[in-house]
């Protein structure tokens, strides 16, 4: 029955039109499997995503969310996707707190003295004037800290000595985020004067590891810092001689108000259906240690590459394509959650989309949510990637990356194309992440993925299943 005659009986009979193209296979046509062949090739010997990468981390270089190269970075980028060739090129307000680091030390005073490396943590308040000094009390994990009497906690600075392994899948970091990002808080509620941790990474620099951490509703923030982990291992050794250890931390940081920021959009505007499209991007800021390479300049980049392959090609794909540079990712996802509040109503339009925010070593697993008529589509796109090493698990879920996954919760269907994050950790969020730590073979690997999956997602027949609501159960 041919498609017209079947939407006029269903009219007819009252059935809702939806209801007769329910089950309608996604379908991917073969010269749009052959072009994405050749995209993918040509990635394998493109460079536009090393020369972004090396622009932003030479030309601007750290990128504190509201501090002093926030705009200067927004600037660059701007100008970037211009000279780039998008056909649009915008920016959408987001506002969050700021939080600016100006000085930070630290030291055991006693039984043993000598100095500490460590780096305050993103929301941490300073120190009083002269700093804090106090006994300290230590915890091997967050649960052990979480079953301790207050009695032993109250007025002592915190420490908790949490080890990561490196991975592939990086699945330690739930082991040192959640120290970060709740310990302090727990710590303060059980009445703690300060708080350290043993660096959420996977090296033995003596470079610390900075990261957000966030007080709850109600609760003291005080003040917290990350120690490195040869100076973790340092602290650990002192008090295990099983004398009293007192620390003095002299923290100058602390919350100065809002900040105007912005999420930085291009696209590449579709021939057929423009207001439908296939998002990816990474975010822009980073923390003020480093050049913010591999977090996350390379996952722009990534993003970037695969575009202008596209915008190469003789005409447009039937959908658009958007990059996305996130503001604020590293205190909140506050760039995704604007996006994903702003374009809720809407996210239909959003067919798919996955966000690079792991490094820029080689991707080694696609995985996807999408709705059951789309799989079969999802399933020629890993047929697509496995020449570049890429499994593929059809059973677990994807939500998007980092941002996206904000767009995920509200209904985007989503893929995760996971990097190898075996030595991610040993850089992230210190001194360490440099352009010399992207390597160009591996990052072209991921620009060769992510264009295979922004062309075919673009020139589907059929959606992948976005819709409001749509994924919300798997939404992590």
């Amino acid at each position: 029955m041919r498609r017209p005659l079947a939407l006029a009986l269903a009219v007819l009979l009252g059935a809702p039109a939806a209801a007769v193209a329910a089950g309608k296979p996604t379908t991917l046509r073969a010269d749009d499997i052959a072009t994405a062949e050749r995209l993918r090739d040509q990635a394998l010997r493109d460079d536009t995503a090393w020369n972004f990468t090396e622009g932003l981390t030479t030309e601007v270089g750290a990128r504190l969310a509201g501090g002093e190269n926030d705009l200067k970075a927004r600037e660059w980028t701007i100008a970037k996707f211009k000279a780039l060739g998008f056909d649009k090129v915008w920016s959408e307000p987001v506002t969050f707190p700021k939080w600016v680091r100006r000085s930070e030390s630290g030291a055991i005073v006693s039984p043993h003295p000598q100095p500490l490396a460590l780096i305050a943590l993103g929301n941490s308040p300073g120190t009083p004037t002269g700093g804090l000094e106090a006994e300290v009390v230590a915890f091997d994990s967050f649960d052990a800290l979480q079953a301790a009497d207050e009695a032993s906690v109250r007025g002592r600075i915190v420490f908790v000595n949490a080890p990561m392994q490196a991975h592939r899948d990086g699945h330690d970091y739930g082991i040192g985020s959640r120290v970060r990002s709740r310990g302090p808080s727990l710590a303060s509620q059980k009445g703690a004067a300060g708080f350290l941790l043993r660096s959420a990474g996977t090296d033995h620099n003596r470079l610390p590891h900075t990261g957000v951490t966030a007080f709850a509703e109600g609760v003291k923030p005080i003040p917290a810092a990350a120690l490195s982990v040869p100076d973790a291992e340092q602290l650990a050794r002192v008090l295990a001689r099983g004398k009293p250890v007192t620390v003095r931390l002299a923290l100058d940081c602390g919350m100065d108000g809002e900040y105007a920021g912005a999420n930085v959009i291009a696209e590449l505007t579709g021939r057929r259906e423009p207001d439908e499209y296939f998002i990816m991007g990474g975010h822009l800021d980073s923390w003020d240690v480093g050049t913010g390479a591999v977090d996350d300049a390379a996952g722009i980049g990534i993003a970037v590459g695969a575009a202008k392959l596209i915008a190469a090609l003789p005409e447009r794909p039937a959908r658009s394509i958007r990059v996305v540079a996130f503001a604020n990712e590293e205190s909140g996802l506050f760039g995704g959650k604007a996006l994903a509040a702003k374009y809720a109503d809407k996210i239909g339009n959003a067919v798919l989309g996955s966000e690079s925010d792991a490094g820029a070593d080689r991707i080694w697993k696609i995985t996807a949510s999408v709705k059951p008529e789309a799989r079969g589509a999802i399933d020629q796109i890993a047929a697509l990637l496995a020449p570049l090493g890429v499994e593929y698990d059809a059973a677990a879920p994807g939500h998007g990356g980092s941002d996206l996954s904000e767009m995920h919760r509200v209904g985007m269907a989503a893929l995760s194309l996971y990097q190898d994050a075996t030595r991610y950790f040993d850089w992230h969020h210190t001194e360490n992440d440099t352009l010399d730590k992207v390597d160009p073979e591996q990052l072209r690997q991921n620009v060769a993925v992510y264009v295979v999956a922004a062309y075919l997602a673009a020139q589907a027949e059929g959606d992948f299943g976005s819709a409001p609501g749509a994924f919300a159960r798997k939404a992590p």
